[in-house]
């Protein structure tokens, strides 16, 4: 799976990523404003902290984490058996 490589928070929370086989987009976090742990981000600068974790995660603090994997698809429009193809060998026996 390729991971990030860079990050950006623009405005309106949305994020740009980059990923290792070139592929970027943004994804658009806006509607998580507020609700639980995202109740941080209300505070504009807290969304800007975002950063790259050790694994390729996408980080604010201890409370929010994002799964960088669950990004690429959704800037891909990709599904986890496009990616991983044994996924779908898997499906079939199932």
């Amino acid at each position: 799976m390729p991971t990030p490589i860079e990050i950006k928070p623009l405005d309106n929370y949305r994020l740009w990523i980059k990923y290792s086989d070139g592929i970027e987009g943004i994804v658009d976090f806006s509607d998580h404003v507020g609700v639980g742990v995202f109740a941080q981000w209300k505070n504009y600068r807290e969304f800007q902290k975002v950063h790259l974790g050790p694994h390729g995660e996408l980080v604010w603090n201890d409370e929010i984490e994002i799964c960088s994997d669950a990004m690429y698809l959704k800037i891909t429009g990709k599904r986890p058996e496009d990616i991983f193809p044994k996924l779908r060998e898997l499906a079939e026996y199932a």
